[in-house]
């Protein structure tokens, strides 16, 4: 999803839904990136957009031996231009106190 989508519908949510809250997160050393979430009440409760963005990986490089038991390091190149953006939407399961996933295919044109 393009940022200029996610901007869109942020706003839209924002606008629809008072209670609409926005909080941007670092990924981390592991995973390289940020996930803006956005959560809200709506018509079947309780929701949740993240909006992940990572730097695309443009090499891999592996260390190590080809002796057995031997540990094994891989080094990921990210790139300082191009980012991969995905969208992600949670309901709240009010019965098991869970985000559940919600299949988003078809629901956005990317």
């Amino acid at each position: 999803m393009s940022p200029e989508k996610w901007q869109q519908i942020k706003g839209q949510v924002q606008d629809q839904f008072k209670d609409a809250e926005v909080v941007t997160e670092d990924l981390g050393e592991e995973e390289n990136g940020e996930k803006e979430i956005l959560t809200f009440t709506g018509p079947v409760g309780k929701m949740k957009l993240e909006y992940i963005t990572r730097p695309v990986v443009i090499d891999k490089k592996t260390h190590g031996s080809r002796r057995i038991g031997s540990h094994t390091d891989v080094e990921y190149v990210y790139s300082d231009t191009e980012f991969s953006h995905s969208l992600k939407a949670y309901k709240w399961d009010e019965n098991d106190q869970i985000w559940v996933e919600i299949d988003l295919k078809g629901s956005f044109t990317i």
